[in-house]
């Protein structure tokens, strides 16, 4: 699969002149572009959170977009973008036996012991 892309800007005219930019695809492959999720850092945080979803042709125009439209006023200090086909999730209703094993493993909880003060961030 093989995207042409043509940037249009503000302004900028067809072949028919009539004031309207000209983004037809000239009978080229009516596919969407792939669907990408988007994951903000905040200055204030150390995790990158789901902001949303956008479409995009690769994943640099893909960050470049979600600079533009989750970003605007200066938040965010790392953008993550990944295309919605490699996340995998599991299912609802298969919890009780996806976190069964690990219910017999309190020692993983960190409630036996205290974190000194110069701990941060955790």
């Amino acid at each position: 699969m093989s995207f042409s892309t043509i940037k249009h800007y503000y302004g900028d005219y067809g072949e028919a002149k009539n004031g309207a930019a000209d983004i037809s695809t000239n009978n080229q492959s009516k596919e969407e572009w792939p669907l990408w999720e988007i994951f903000i850092r905040s200055k204030q945080g150390l995790d990158h959170k789901h902001a949303g979803s956008l479409h995009a042709a690769d994943a640099a125009m893909a960050i470049e977009n979600a600079r533009d439209v989750y970003t605007r006023r200066m938040e965010g200090v790392s953008i993550w973008a990944v295309e919605s086909k490699y996340i995998h999730a599991s299912n609802p209703v298969e919890s009780g036996s996806l976190y069964d094993p690990a219910n017999d493993k309190a020692y993983r909880h960190p409630t036996f012991y205290d974190l000194p003060e110069e701990v941060k961030y955790m």
